[in-house]
């Protein structure tokens, strides 16, 4: 702790952190409008044009490379869990694909003249041990000299095509199952204003280094037709996602979405990140929200979440199997939230 007590507070050092530092859904819209159309090869089965979880592309008949790659700034002050979560973060990509992680090279960029090299150190430390807990090596990476402290992974796997889940292939009849509570964003607010309380501090800990193992194995089901992770554009952008791609609409149910135990609470007292706000911004016209549901719930669905939940649409007769394998991984909070209707993209939620 003398190390940790005698540096700057990490989420002091940046003006975001974790998934929240993303840009906003409708602004990344924008610039990536601009680009000239690419290369796109017949192998390459996933591509930019679906806004999905990772690069998919095809060597032979029973393998595909899945690649991915995530980084962003602090959203805890102690360097090893900072490191511990980008990396849980960064390799879900690969868990949200349906395939397995091979390997790993980390992205670093960090104040060397303002953080002391063995902070640095044990940033790096903390990514290390969840790719050894993940079987898979860091086998390299990049670094410079930044302003802001910052972490991250790229990270290659390998999925059967057979197997491969996308986020735009929902049908309509499906229910959306999520794995993780929300409110890690609510949480992280709260953190960055010292008013997280030490157990609220290991609730959000188990739940961002909890590495969504369930991935692969819910890949192998027939009646599992779609899968993200829930992560910076909240609950409702990521469901936007699906939808868009899709094709269709769906239905949430806000009483079943799984809340971390404070996040209600820390919400309704005004703990909110700045990128919830332009979630709403960019995907509200999408939303129909009921009536009787304030503001609070709006924050928490438009929440962003750093290593979130896989959020699963799978056919009724599969929703047993699917919960039994998230149950059977230790995911206590797995809930069936609402479903997948016929109709134009969008989401309405009671």
């Amino acid at each position: 702790m003398d190390t940790i007590s005698a540096a700057p507070r990490l989420t002091q050092l940046s003006h975001g952190g974790g998934c929240g530092c993303k840009i906003a859904p409708a602004v990344l819209e924008k610039i990536l409008a601009g680009l000239p159309p690419g290369i796109v090869p017949p192998q390459l089965l996933v591509g930019m044009d679906t806004a999905d979880d990772a690069a998919v592309y095809q060597i032979n008949a029973q393998q595909a490379i899945v690649a991915t790659t995530d980084f962003f700034m602090p959203i805890v002050d102690e360097p090893r869990d900072f490191g511990r979560i980008a990396a849980t973060n960064a390799i879900s990509d690969i868990y949200a694909m349906g395939g397995a992680p091979l390997f790993a090279l980390a992205i670093v960029g960090m104040p060397v003249n303002v953080l002391p090299l063995t902070t640095i150190g044990e940033i790096l430390e903390g990514g290390a041990a969840v790719c050894r807990q993940a079987g898979i090596p860091i086998a390299g990476g990049h670094t410079i000299d930044s302003t802001e402290p910052i972490y991250g992974l790229v990270v290659i796997g390998l999925v059967n095509p057979a197997h491969l889940k996308r986020n735009s292939s929902a049908r309509p009849g499906d229910r959306l199952i999520l794995g993780k509570a929300v409110g890690v964003g609510v949480y992280s607010a709260a953190l960055k204003k010292d008013k997280l309380l030490a157990g609220d501090y290991e609730t959000l800990l188990a739940s961002t280094t909890q590495l969504n193992t369930p991935g692969p194995v819910l890949a192998c089901l027939d009646g599992v037709h779609a899968m993200t992770d829930v992560t910076g554009f909240g609950l409702l952008g990521h469901l936007a996602e699906i939808c868009k791609g899709s094709g269709v609409a769906a239905r949430l149910r806000f009483a079943d979405v799984p809340l971390l135990p404070r996040a209600a609470e820390l919400a309704g007292a005004g703990f909110v990140t700045g990128a919830s706000a332009r979630n709403w911004a960019s995907y509200g016209h999408l939303v129909r929200l009921a009536d009787n549901l304030g503001d609070s719930a709006r924050t928490l669905l438009t929440d962003p979440q750093t290593s979130g939940g896989l959020l699963v649409s799978c056919a009724p007769e599969s929703v047993t199997e699917v919960l039994s394998i998230f149950l059977q991984q230790d995911f206590t909070h797995v809930s069936v939230i609402g479903e997948i209707v016929e109709g134009e993209a969008g989401i309405e939620v009671a």
